[in-house]
C-alpha cells in the first residue's frame, strides 16, 4: 500500500485512506482503530501496527499512536530476521513481552542499545491460522521485577486476533494481500490535550504542551518572549518545524526519551548552531496525553555537544526528515554496531567493527581489547596507542589493581573525564598522554566474563546518562559476539581436525594409473566444508575415484563426510557395482541424518584396459582431456542428490580412459563464484586444463586448484582429484 495524503477521522485519529483496497476508508479505520485500541487496552501511552511489505521478509510500521514519526525513522523498516522483539513475534508467531529494560537487555541487547531509555513493552502477532499480517505493539510504563499481567495479555491478544480476522475479510473481498510500502500513519491517541492556565502565563520561563505526536496544543506567554515567537505563531506546528534549534541531532534522545518513558528529562540547549547564541535550559516531562516542555536561561554545560551548519530547511528538522545522514543521531551509530556484530564471525572481526563504528560514534581515538585466558587478561586488538604502550598491561592477573581489571571484576564500567581523574583514582598508573579521557568497559556475556575493553579520547569530556548506558549495553553485545566467536574458533579447529583426519594422506599408487588430490579450504568466513575425495582399491584389481560434497558447514559436515566416505569404501571393498554403491549411500544418508544432503561422483577404472563405468548424483560434470590436448565436459548420466528420495535411481555410463588422457573430478568450489552462472566456471576449469601439461599431473593439480579464479576470498571449499593413464 502506498501513503496518500493523510485524513482526519473522528476522534482524533488520522489516516491516509486512499489506495488502501476496494473500501479505503475502512480499512484505513480498521488499522488506525486497531491501534489506538490496543494502546488503551493495555494502559500504554503509544504503539502501533507493523504490516508486511511489498518486499520479501521486511516489515514495516504502518500506523503509530502516540510518538512523534520522525524520531523513530530507525525503525519504521524491520527485517523479520533481525534480533529485534518485534522480528521474533513475527517470525515464531508467539508474543514477546518485556517489563522493563533490564528484561530487554537480556533478551534483545540490540533494542536498548538503540533506545536506552526506561519503558515497558508488548508484542502480538497478528495472524490468522497459518497467515501473518504483522506485529501489533504497545508501549507503556516500565514495571521493574513485575512481569507482565495476564490480563493485559489477554486483552492485546484479543485486539490482534480480532484485526487479523478483519485483515482476512478485507484480502478475501480485494483478492490482493495487505501490505504496507510507505511511512507511517500518525495518529493521535484518544484524549485532550490539556489547555492554558492562568498561572502558567504568569511564568517567565516558556512553557509549551506537546501532543503525543510533538504537535504544539498550547504556549504560555512566556513561549512567545522568550522563544522571540508568538505563542499563535507556534499553536499547531510540529516542535522542530517551529524551533529547529531543538532538532539538533545531540537532542534527538531527550525527546526520544520521554516519548518512550515516564521519566522526565533536562539538558541544557543552545538556539542558531550556525552562530553563537544564548544557553537555555530545557526541561521535558512526559505524561499519558503529551509532553510539557519548559524553556528558561541556562549556563553552557560543562562539555556541550559540536556545533553542526544550520539546516537546509526547517522541514528537514520537522515533520519530513531528509536523508538519513542529515537526521543521523550521534547514538545512531551504535545502531549500526548491534547489527554489525551480529554478523562478524572472528575475533579479529569483531574488533575491527568495534573499532570502525564504535569509536566515530562517541568521537574516540583509541581502543583495546583484552580477553579472559585462566584468569588473566591478554591483549588482543589495540589501536590508537603508542607503540608497546600496552605491552605491560598484556597478561595481567586478576588481582591487580588496574581500571581494565577491576571492571571486569567488579562489572562496573568506569568513566573518567580527564587523565587527572584517571591518575588520580589509581596513582602511579602509567599513562600514554597528559590530557584526554579514558572509559572501561566489562565484557560480560550471560554472566559469564570475557574480558574488557578501553575507550580513549584524546581531550577531555564527559560522559552523560544516556552515553554511559549506551556503552555499558553495547559492551554486552561486544561480549556476546566475541564469546560467540570463541566457540566458532573451537568448533573450526575441531571441524579442520576432523577434516584433515578423514581425507586421505595418501593415495594407492598403481601401475598404468597416477592419482593426484587436492583440498583448498574456503577463507570467507572460515569455517570448514563437508568436500572430500577418496581412491580406494577393490578386490578384483580396479581403483574407485570418488568426490563428494556434503551441504553446508562445520562439524556437523564435517562429521557426515567421514560417515559418508566409510560408507562409499566399505560398499566399494564388497564388490559392489557402481549403482549399488550409489543406492546404498543414498539410503544410508536418509537414515543417518532426514534432511542432509550432499552430492557425488563415483568412477570405477580398470588400470590397464582403460574401461571406466561412472555414476553421478546431483554433482558437475567430470571434464576429460584427451591425449591430443583436446578437453570436454562429460555428459554423464545422473540422479537426484543423495539423502533426497529412497527411491532415486542412479545410471551407469560407460566410458573408455585412453592412454595420456587426464579425467579432473571436483566440487562446485572450484566452479562456483557469487553472481556469476556456474557454466562460466566450468568453462574456465575446461580452459585451464586444456591449457596444462598433462605430466607431471601433481603439477597440473596446482594448477587447477589455484588458478582457475585469483579471488583470494574463497566463499567455499575446492577438492580436485586427478586421474591419468600415462604413455
Amino acid at each position: 500500500m502506498r501513503p496518500p495524503p493523510r485524513r482526519a477521522h473522528p476522534g482524533g485519529v488520522t489516516a491516509r485512506p486512499d489506495d488502501l483496497g476496494p473500501a479505503p476508508e475502512a480499512t484505513a479505520q480498521v488499522l488506525t482503530r486497531a491501534a489506538v485500541d490496543a494502546v488503551e487496552a493495555v494502559g500504554g501511552y503509544a504503539g502501533g501496527l507493523y504490516l508486511r511489505s511489498g518486499a520479501q521478509g521486511l516489515l514495516r510500521i504502518a500506523v503509530l499512536s502516540g510518538v512523534p514519526p520522525q524520531l523513530f525513522r530507525p525503525w519504521w523498516r524491520m527485517h523479520v530476521n533481525r534480533p529485534y522483539p518485534v522480528a521474533e513475534a513475527y517470525r515464531a508467531g508467539q508474543a514477546v513481552h518485556l517489563p522493563d529494560a533490564e528484561s530487554a537487555m537480556r533478551r534483545f541487547p540490540q533494542l536498548v542499545a538503540g533506545m536506552p531509555f526506561p519503558f515497558g513493552s508488548m508484542y502480538e502477532p497478528v495472524s490468522a491460522g497459518p497467515k501473518r499480517f504483522g506485529v501489533l505493539f504497545a508501549l507503556r510504563a516500565a514495571t521493574p521485577g513485575v512481569p507482565v499481567g495476564a490480563l493485559d495479555r489477554e486483552r492485546l491478544r484479543e485486539a490482534a486476533d480480532r484485526l487479523a480476522r478483519e485483515l482476512a475479510e478485507i484480502e478475501e473481498e480485494a483478492g490482493a494481500p495487505v501490505l504496507w510500502d510507505g511511512d507511517p500513519l500518525p495518529v493521535a491517541p484518544p484524549g485532550g490535550h490539556g489547555g492554558p492556565r492562568e498561572a502558567v502565563d504568569r511564568l517567565a520561563q516558556a512553557v509549551l504542551s506537546l501532543d503525543r505526536q510533538g504537535t504544539i496544543r498550547f504556549a504560555n506567554a512566556g513561549a512567545g518572549e522568550l522563544l522571540d515567537s508568538g505563542g499563535s505563531e507556534l499553536l499547531g506546528r510540529v516542535l522542530w518545524e517551529a524551533l529547529p534549534w531543538l532538532g539538533h541531532p545531540a537532542y534527538e534522545d531527550h525527546f526520544r526519551a520521554v516519548f518512550l518513558s515516564t521519566e522526565p528529562v533536562l539538558f541544557s540547549a543552545r538556539r542558531g548552531w550556525h552562530s553563537p547564541g544564548d544557553w537555555l535550559s530545557v526541561g521535558l516531562y512526559p505524561g499519558p496525553e503529551g509532553v510539557t516542555l519548559t524553556v528558561g536561561a541556562g549556563e553552557k554545560p560543562a562539555y556541550a555537544p559540536a556545533p553542526r551548519p544550520a539546516p537546509a530547511s526547517a522541514a528537514a528538522l520537522g515533520g519530513a526528515p531528509g536523508p538519513s545522514g542529515d537526521r543521523a543521531s550521534p547514538l545512531y551509530r551504535p545502531v549500526a554496531l548491534a547489527i554489525a556484530l551480529t554478523e562478524a564471525i572472528t575475533a579479529r572481526q569483531v574488533s575491527a567493527v568495534v573499532t570502525e563504528e564504535l569509536l566515530p560514534a562517541f568521537g574516540g581515538r583509541q581502543l583495546a581489547i583484552y580477553l579472559l585466558d585462566e584468569r588473566h587478561l591478554h591483549l588482543a586488538w589495540e589501536t590508537g596507542f603508542p607503540a608497546g604502550f600496552l605491552d605491560r598491561f598484556d597478561g595481567v592477573a586478576l588481582d591487580v589493581r588496574l581500571p581494565g581489571v577491576e571492571t571486569l571484576t567488579s562489572g562496573r564500567p568506569l568513566f573518567f573525564e580527564s587523565m587527572q581523574h584517571l591518575a588520580a583514582a589509581y596513582p602511579g598508573i602509567p599513562l600514554d598522554a597528559d590530557v584526554g579521557a579514558r572509559a572501561f568497559l566489562p565484557l560480560i556475556a550471560s554472566g559469564r566474563p570475557v574480558g574488557s575493553c578501553i575507550l580513549g579520547f584524546d581531550v577531555p569530556r564527559g560522559f552523560s546518562a544516556e552515553e554511559r548506558t549506551v556503552l555499558t549495553a553495547l559492551a554486552g553485545l561486544i561480549a556476546q559476539a566475541l564469546e560467540r566467536a570463541r566457540r566458532y574458533d573451537s568448533e573450526s579447529a575441531l571441524a579442520r581436525g576432523l577434516q584433515s583426519a578423514l581425507l586421505p594422506h595418501r593415495l594407492p599408487v598403481r601401475e598404468h594409473v597416477e592419482t593426484v588430490g587436492r583440498y583448498l579450504p574456503g577463507t570467507e568466513g572460515m569455517d570448514v566444508g563437508g568436500d572430500w575425495y577418496d581412491v580406494i582399491e577393490t578386490a578384483d584389481g580396479q581403483l574407485a575415484l570418488v568426490i563428494g560434497d556434503v551441504q553446508g558447514h562445520g562439524v556437523a559436515a564435517a562429521a557426515t563426510m567421514g560417515q559418508l566416505r566409510s560408507a562409499v569404501r566399505a560398499f566399494a571393498l564388497t564388490g559392489s557395482t557402481p549403482q549399488e554403491v550409489m543406492a546404498g549411500t543414498n539410503q544410508l544418508l536418509i537414515d543417518l541424518d532426514p534432511g542432509q544432503f550432499a552430492s557425488c561422483c563415483y568412477v570405477l577404472l580398470d588400470p590397464e584396459s582403460g574401461r571406466t563405468r561412472a555414476v553421478r548424483a546431483g554433482h558437475p560434470q567430470p571434464l576429460l582431456r584427451h591425449p591430443d590436448g583436446r578437453t570436454e565436459v562429460l555428459e554423464l548420466a545422473g540422479g537426484v542428490v543423495l539423502g533426497v528420495d529412497p527411491e532415486a535411481a542412479y545410471p551407469v555410463t560407460d566410458l573408455r580412459l585412453a592412454t595420456g588422457s587426464v579425467l579432473a573430478l571436483y566440487t562446485d568450489g572450484l566452479v562456483e563464484k557469487p553472481g556469476t552462472d556456474i557454466d562460466a566456471g566450468v568453462e574456465r576449469l575446461r580452459r585451464s586444463l586444456a591449457a596444462a601439461r598433462p605430466t607431471p599431473l601433481t603439477e597440473t593439480a596446482d594448477r587447477l586448484i589455484g588458478d582457475v579464479d585469483d579471488d583470494a576470498d574463497r566463499p567455499d571449499d575446492r577438492a580436485l582429484l586427478l586421474a591419468s593413464r600415462p604413455r
